[in-house]
């Protein structure tokens, strides 16, 4: 079984050029089912059976039906690529269908809420110009945690108002940025000296991140979650959301304005449109709420 997973991993990782993020998240749950299958069992002796006595495993365990949707979307990925390459003559996973998820609209802020966010850190030292810097980037182009974070200084174009994106799979996007954001980055990067020589002079990688951490090296996902997290508590002990209520946040606003859904699309950098339209549901739900609250007859 390991020799498989490690070919299959082999595939995500070269041909398909997935981020390590994601081949982390694949290696963990193809290792979860690996220990659920007893040792003597192998590849060829997989069936239907297998596949819904571990789904039943992981439903007995509590485990979260999106997470178990997840957990066999995987195994559909990997059983179809052992039988592409010839390993397997039929898919386990073929006739069983996904649980049935319960839809989530996202969360977003208002305008009053981001507004009080982004300008709740402090100009007066470096990481507080840091910090204002992240969060009016993250609200004024809708990107990722994950792009973010691998931002390089050179990657800004002050003069068209864009922004060179590294999107999921490596696909390489401009995204436009507003005057706002480029105005914080700009205070940033006068003071953004200041950590570079908090560096260690081992350490040489990531010398071109736009983001730096308080030792002079790349933020991580999870830095700019507590950032975030860090103002939000500032602002309200009430709140509770990510950095990706940002870009949820950005997406309703512009479909607010009256944007077009395609346009929506290719700024957040998603390669379905149904992927986006999650949004429309989000303003017609507001609509609906406006409508109850305001008409009186309603």
């Amino acid at each position: 079984m390991e020799d498989y997973i490690s070919k299959f991993m082999n595939y995500l990782g070269i041909e398909r050029n997935l981020s390590s993020h994601t081949l982390k998240s694949y290696q963990g749950d193809l290792g979860q089912f690996s220990l659920f299958l007893k040792s003597s069992v192998t590849v060829n002796q997989i069936d239907c059976l297998t596949i819904r006595e571990y789904l039943a495993y992981l439903q007995g365990m509590d485990v979260r039906r999106r997470t178990v949707a997840r957990k066999l979307s995987c195994l559909r990925s990997f059983f179809k690529f052992l039988c592409r390459e010839g390993y397997l003559a039929s898919d386990p996973t073929a006739g069983i269908r996904s649980p049935r998820l319960e839809k989530k609209l996202p969360k977003f802020l208002d305008l009053d809420e981001v507004t009080k966010l982004v300008e709740a850190p402090s100009e007066d030292e470096v990481l507080g110009l840091r910090d204002r810097a992240i969060l009016e980037t993250l609200y004024s182009t809708g990107m990722r945690v994950s792009e973010l974070v691998s931002l390089n200084a050179g990657q800004i174009d002050f003069i068209g108002g864009a922004l060179k994106v590294m999107g999921k799979r490596r696909k390489e996007r401009l995204t436009p940025i507003g005057e706002n954001a480029l105005k914080a980055i700009r205070k940033y990067l006068e003071k953004r000296p200041q950590l570079l020589r908090r560096r260690k002079r081992d350490i040489l990688k990531d010398k071109d991140a736009l983001f730096l951490n308080n030792w002079g090296g790349r933020l991580t996902r999870l830095s700019i979650r507590r950032i975030v997290k860090k103002y939000i508590q500032k602002i309200s002990s009430e709140l509770n959301i990510s950095p990706h209520t940002l870009r949820h946040t950005f997406a309703t606003h512009l479909l607010d304005a009256g944007a077009d859904l395609r346009a929506i699309q290719e700024l957040l950098g998603h390669v379905n449109l149904s992927t986006t339209q999650i949004y429309t549901h989000v303003t017609t739900q507001r609509l609906k709420t406006i409508y109850d609250s305001a008409h009186p007859r309603a």
